[in-house]
C-alpha cells in the first residue's frame, strides 16, 4: 500500500509540504551473515525494506507488518540498532510531496517464508555482504545505517 488512509488525510490538508514521518526498517540477515536489501520502486534503489508507522501502531510491529506486506516474510524483531534521521533521510516523491523520516532500525529475523516482493513498492531483492551493499545504487541513508546494522549483526549473532 503506497500510502496509508491516515497519510493520504493528512495530505489533504498540508499539500505537498514537508511531513515529518515515522518509520521502521528490518535489517534482516542471513546465516551467512548477508543483509536482505530491497529495490524501491518509487526510486529505483536499494535499501533496507520498511514503512511508516501507522497511528497506535508500535515501531516494532510496523516492521513485521512491512517485511510481510512488501516481501511476504514473517519476521520477528530481534532488537533495536538505533533511531535516525537528518538530511540524508529526506525525499520528494514524483508527485511532490516532501517527507523527512525518522527511521527505527530493527534487526529482524526470517520466522517463516521466502522473500517474494509485491511488485508495488518493492520490485526486486538481494542478500548482500558489506562490501557488495557499497557497489549498489542505495538511497542516501544507507551508508549511514548498514554499517551499524552489520555491527550489530556481528556483535549479536555471528558465532
Amino acid at each position: 500500500m503506497p500510502m496509508s488512509p491516515f497519510l493520504a488525510r493528512l495530505r489533504e490538508k498540508v499539500g505537498t509540504d514537508l511531513l515529518m514521518l515515522p518509520s521502521a526498517a528490518g535489517f534482516v540477515f542471513d546465516d551467512a551473515g548477508r543483509l536482505l536489501v530491497a529495490l524501491h520502486g518509487d526510486g529505483k534503489l536499494w535499501a533496507a525494506p520498511g514503512g511508516g508507522i501507522d497511528p497506535d501502531e508500535r515501531p516494532a510491529e510496523a516492521v513485521v507488518r512491512e517485511l510481510r506486506e512488501e516481501l511476504g516474510l514473517e519476521t520477528e524483531a530481534r532488537g533495536l540498532i538505533g533511531v535516525y534521521g537528518g538530511p540524508e533521510f529526506r525525499t520528494v516523491y514524483p508527485n511532490g510531496h516532501q517527507v523527512g523520516y525518522v527511521i527505527a532500525a530493527y534487526a529482524c529475523a526470517v520466522v517463516a517464508g521466502r522473500p517474494e516482493p509485491d511488485r508495488v513498492e518493492i520490485n526486486d531483492y538481494r542478500w548482500v555482504s558489506e562490501e557488495e551493499l557499497a557497489t549498489l545504487k542505495t538511497t542516501p541513508w544507507t551508508p549511514l545505517v548498514a554499517p551499524e546494522a552489520f555491527a550489530w549483526w556481528r556483535e549479536h549473532v555471528r558465532r
